[in-house]
Parts: structure tokens; C-alpha cells; sequence
């Protein structure tokens, strides 16, 4: 098998408890949000990450695209280290490695239009002044969403634009991998499908490397061709996303299956009616894809 596009290698992270003296002392021992995690992710995976809340997923992800710092492990992009990367030159980490979060009304700058928001982060990547309006406007249009958003500020949107924006700018500076981080957890179930078909097409069209964090196993069955189990900070299954969850092996993947109501979407005896959520929607991308570079326009022009 190839090189993987990201590897975890043991990687840890835990903060202190207590006050100065108390951490001086040894009194409080820390809290460990992520316990010797290992995971390579390779080129055109889909990877889903489930789990209850606190058992790490969004930790590993803020790692994983460098907000924080681990404090024991490795991380490497294409072999390259992440410690390293980050202290001479992070912008390739930052363009390569993108998130899209869960919040979209605080990501995104209440005060600047979605035009200057796209064309701020079209700047980072090097983008001429005078192109970025035009790649802007191609990004909206590979989200969905039509130019007469551009001059509107977030409040001026529904919680589904919002997600889409948030997509655009992540896309905008067309990353490797793309993290996920419950994108649509506070939208309704009829948004929650239209972002979840715009990101099974951008995997299957761009080749994107996805990592796909949530707590709906419908949507993550939908979606995903690999799923990973967490809990308490550490790894507990992976797998095949379907051979998983039709055949769990761990006591608490059982646990999070069985705790889905009956006859909702994502249980294996019941698929859901709503023909966007079933899990034979999605044919997921073969797990190695050529990237190479590409443009808006080449994109808009694919979709």
C-alpha cells in the first residue's frame, strides 16, 4: 500500500488540572483528551470518526489540522512532521490539512461579506488580487450557492448557506484533506442531507480526502468507506465503515448502535425512508486518487 497522506503515530494529549502549586507538587495528575492514538488516512479515504461527546474526536482533529500541539506523538503529512512544518513554514500544513467547523456562525466573521471572507482566504493561498472576485464567485458556485450571496454578511443567511460558506472557504485553498467536525449537527434533517450530498460529491468528483466527524450514524454510514470508533480519548475499533457497524466487535460500538432509536436511519434492520440518507446512496471513492492541481473553474466545470 502507498504512503499515507496523514499518519498519527502514538499520538497523546493532555492538559494540567489544578492550580500552579498543585501541578508544581504533582498533586493533580492531567486530563488526557487523547491517549496514544495511531491512524494512517491515505489519499481519496472517507473516514468517519464516532463517539460520545468528550471521547476525543474533535481533539484529534484540531491536531491533526496543527491548532494545538501534541504532547507526546507524531504527525505526518506525506512523511513530513508537523512540528517541523509548523515552526519553518506552515502554510503548506495549513493549505494541505483544512477543517470545516461546527459552529458556522462563529467561524466566519460576522462583520465581512461572504465575497471578502472567500477572497481573504484566496489571498493566503496566493491568489492575484484582480482574480480573486471571479475564483470567489466559482467557489460559491461549487458549493451550491449562487452569487447573490456574495455581498450578504453570515447573519444574512440560513444555518445551511452558512455550512456551505464554510465549505467554500476550506475549498479555497484547495486542500489535500479536508476535517469535518459535526457540520451538520445544528441543521435540520432536510439541510443535513444537502450538505451531506455536497460533500459525498466533492469526494467523489475532487478525489478530497475526507475525515467526516459525527455523532449520526446514518450519516456516517451514508458517507464513509472506513469508521473509527472512539472512546475516552483512545481508538476502541476501526474498520470498514459497514463491516463495522454491522458487525461490531467491541462491547461499545454494540453500545452506540444499540443506543439508536429504532426505526431511525443508520440501524441495520431499519434504513431510513428519505432516499438521501439510505445507506446505498453513496458509492464511496477508491482509497488512492491523483490529485494534482486544480482550479475553481476546472471544478465548476466538473459539477
Amino acid at each position: 500500500m502507498s504512503e499515507p497522506l496523514l499518519s498519527l503515530q502514538g499520538v497523546s494529549k493532555s492538559y494540567p488540572r489544578g492550580g500552579f502549586l498543585d501541578r508544581m507538587l504533582a498533586r493533580a495528575k492531567p486530563f488526557v483528551a487523547l491517549d496514544n492514538v495511531s491512524l494512517d488516512i491515505h489519499r481519496g479515504d472517507v473516514v468517519g470518526i464516532v463517539g460520545e461527546s468528550g471521547s476525543g474526536k474533535s481533539t484529534l482533529a484540531s491536531l491533526a489540522v496543527g491548532l494545538i500541539a501534541p504532547t507526546a506523538g507524531q504527525i505526518l503529512l506525506d512523511g513530513a512532521d508537523l512540528t517541523e512544518l509548523m515552526r519553518d513554514h506552515a502554510g503548506p500544513w495549513r493549505r494541505r490539512v483544512q477543517m470545516a467547523f461546527q459552529d458556522s456562525s462563529s467561524a466566519l466573521n460576522p462583520r465581512k461579506t461572504v465575497e471578502l471572507c472567500l477572497a481573504e482566504t484566496l489571498a493566503l493561498r496566493g491568489v492575484a488580487r484582480a482574480a480573486r472576485r471571479a475564483e470567489a464567485h466559482g467557489l460559491l458556485a461549487l458549493v451550491g450557492l449562487g452569487v447573490e450571496l456574495a455581498p450578504r454578511l453570515p447573519h444574512e443567511l440560513s444555518g445551511g448557506q452558512r455550512q456551505r460558506v464554510g465549505l467554500a472557504r476550506a475549498l479555497a485553498m484547495q486542500p489535500d484533506i479536508l476535517f469535518a467536525d459535526e457540520p451538520v449537527s445544528a441543521l435540520d434533517v432536510s439541510l443535513q442531507a444537502q450538505v451531506v450530498n455536497l460533500l459525498a460529491r466533492l469526494t467523489r468528483e475532487l478525489g478530497l480526502t475526507l475525515v467526516f466527524i459525527s455523532h449520526d450514524l446514518a450519516l456516517v454510514r451514508t458517507l464513509c468507506s472506513r469508521l473509527i470508533v472512539m472512546r475516552n480519548g483512545a481508538i476502541v475499533e476501526q474498520g470498514a465503515c459497514r463491516d463495522v457497524l454491522d458487525n461490531p466487535q467491541h462491547a461499545y460500538t454494540r453500545l452506540l448502535i444499540s443506543a439508536v432509536p429504532k426505526g431511525l436511519a443508520g440501524r441495520k434492520d431499519r434504513p431510513s425512508s428519505q432516499n438521501s440518507l439510505r445507506g446505498d446512496v453513496f458509492e464511496p471513492p477508491p482509497t488512492a486518487v491523483d490529485h494534482g492541481v486544480f482550479t475553481v473553474q476546472d471544478l465548476v466545470e466538473r459539477t
